[in-house]
C-alpha cells in the first residue's frame, strides 16, 4: 500500500455519485481511494502553485490597456 508513516486520518463527505465513481476507479486500478484522493489534491495544488509563479513572475509587468493587448494578440495571430 502507497500509505506512508506521517498520513493523517481525516473525514470527509462525498457525493454518493462521486463516492461511487471513486470506488470502481479504485478497484480498476488496484490502488486505494485515499491514493486517488492524495493525488488529485497534489494535482490541484500543483496548479495553484503554478498560477501563483506566473503571477509572481509578471507583477511587475506595466499595466496594458484591453484594446491594446487585443492588437497584440490579433498581430501575433493568437486570436
Amino acid at each position: 500500500c502507497f500509505m506512508a508513516n506521517n498520513t493523517v486520518r481525516s473525514t470527509i463527505y462525498l457525493d454518493s455519485e462521486l463516492h461511487q465513481a471513486l470506488r470502481v476507479k479504485a478497484a480498476v486500478a488496484h490502488i486505494s481511494i485515499s491514493e486517488i484522493v492524495n493525488e488529485s489534491i497534489r494535482e490541484s495544488l500543483r496548479e495553484d502553485e503554478a498560477d501563483l509563479k506566473a503571477f509572481e513572475l509578471r507583477a511587475a509587468e506595466e499595466p496594458m490597456p484591453y484594446e491594446t493587448f487585443l492588437a497584440k494578440l490579433k498581430a501575433d495571430g493568437t486570436i
